[in-house]
């Protein structure tokens, strides 16, 4: 403040001499412009933790690494300034910083089991060490948020430059048969607005969910929309019982799916009622959580997790579509690379005539929509950046169909792609050149 004041006083000083002794003679003025009213200027960190804040994190714990650390000292200054009790000056959050990443999402897996909205943030290399843990809440369906702030990998790669190259590592991140739920936003506002999200999604199919930023999108100003209070979006904790719900009941189990959709109901530490403990346990288990070798238990254990994950696609962010030409060229993106590709897709219909259909996935897996419009599309160019084509393995993967109309324009060298590197891409595929 005493330096704000300092500086302030001295700008009018500056401004009030001029005014008295300079005459102007240039042609310039200055005039107010209302193209920046209802708009702020935020990063996608700063935006992701305000949205966590308001999505009712209470536990937080990570270990710092660019480009996430951010994103974790901005929550830690929201939920101080926001969630302490004035008077007493209690604070109703626990923010820890852990001794690694393992220990990170450890702690974020101990308090979602409890019934905390738990969460951490980090970037590839600690993605690497979370696999483990990962694989026991998926498995043992238990929340977990974590944000991934994507830098260029591997190993330690280039911690000050941008990439997408965790897709693949997120999606199925553990040993054995695992798929996780990906949230991936392309601006501030989404980043706010899925970090509200995510909690639910957590919460409501029992399960992580990983929100990919990266580098670009996370530690650069971006001018936003201001974004809505979100007093609209009700807390969703899923299927909970209470005790009283317990009472009605015959019996409890805490894996035995009831009515089909693969999510089954949990209890939480200090229900009371004498039904409500189950043992937690990343092993094979019958629906009564008791430990089994049985075959058919294990089986019918991963048919339902694959089912639950399944039946989430529905509660997802749905992609962006814009249709465009006669349906010989589609474009398919997702994350921070949306931006290039609508300038690129300008530049394409301007330049050279060329018009194209636009799908941009907001969270994986993908849904039926985005089935379609690989169908309906003669080539399409998944643009993506990292050296190997995540995204397009992963649309082969679930759309085997369109598997040979996919090809994959990639970029790769840590600054962010621009739009006329797409452009001359797809040109050059188009005139002949590598379509792999």
């Amino acid at each position: 403040p005493g330096a704000l004041d300092l500086n302030l006083r001295a700008l009018e000083a500056g401004r009030s001499y001029a005014v008295r002794h300079l005459d102007k003679t240039d042609p310039f003025r200055l005039e107010p412009r209302a193209r920046t009213r209802d708009r702020i200027l935020i990063d996608g960190n700063g935006a992701a933790a305000l949205g966590a804040m308001f999505g009712g994190c209470t536990v937080a714990s990570w270990y710092p690494i660019t480009p996430s650390t951010s994103l974790m000292e901005q929550l830690q200054g929201f939920m101080s300034e926001f969630r302490t009790d004035p008077d007493t000056g209690k604070a109703s959050f626990a923010i820890v910083q852990t001794e690694d990443e393992l220990a990170a999402l450890g702690m974020v897996v101990g308090a979602g089991w409890a019934g905390a909205r738990a969460m951490t943030a980090t970037s590839g290399p600690g993605i690497s060490l979370m696999a483990e843990f990962s694989g026991l809440a998926y498995f043992a369906e238990i929340p977990a948020v974590v944000w991934d702030v994507q830098r260029l990998g591997p190993s330690t790669g280039l911690p000050t430059r941008t990439s997408q190259g965790d897709l693949l590592s997120c999606y199925f991140l553990s040993h054995g048969d695992t798929r996780h739920l990906l949230l991936l936003p392309a601006t501030p506002g989404e980043c706010f607005a899925f970090a509200q999200l995510a909690f639910n999604l957590a919460e409501r199919f029992q399960t992580p969910v990983f929100c990919m930023s990266d580098l670009d999108l996370g530690m650069n100003d971006w001018v936003a929309e201001e974004f809505p209070y979100p007093d609209h979006i009700p807390l969703d904790r899923g299927n909970v019982l209470r005790e009283a719900d317990l009472e009605a009941m015959a019996g409890f189990a805490r894996y035995l799916d009831s009515d089909g959709d693969g999510v089954c109901p949990r209890t939480l530490p200090g229900n009371r009622h004498p039904a409500a403990p189950y043992f937690t346990r990343g092993s094979g288990h019958n629906p009564q959580a008791e430990y089994s070798e049985r075959p058919g238990d294990y089986a019918r254990l991963m048919e339902r997790l694959a089912l639950k994950i399944r039946g989430a696609v529905a509660s997802l962010p749905p992609p962006g579509v814009e249709e465009g030409g006669d349906g010989a060229i589609g474009i398919v993106t997702w994350g921070s690379t949306h931006a290039a590709v609508e300038e690129a897709r300008d530049r394409l219909r301007e330049e050279h005539d060329l018009d194209s259909a636009y799908l941009r996935l907001c969270a994986l897996p993908p849904g039926e929509e985005t089935g379609r419009f690989l169908e309906r599309c003669q080539r399409v160019y998944v643009v993506e950046q990292n050296r190997d084509g995540q995204m397009r393995a992963i649309l082969q993967i679930e759309f085997p169909a369109a598997a040979a109309r996919l090809r994959s324009v990639l970029h790769c060298d840590g600054l962010p792609v621009d739009a006329r590197t797409i452009a001359e891409a797809i040109l050059d595929q188009e005139r002949g050149g590598d379509g792999a």
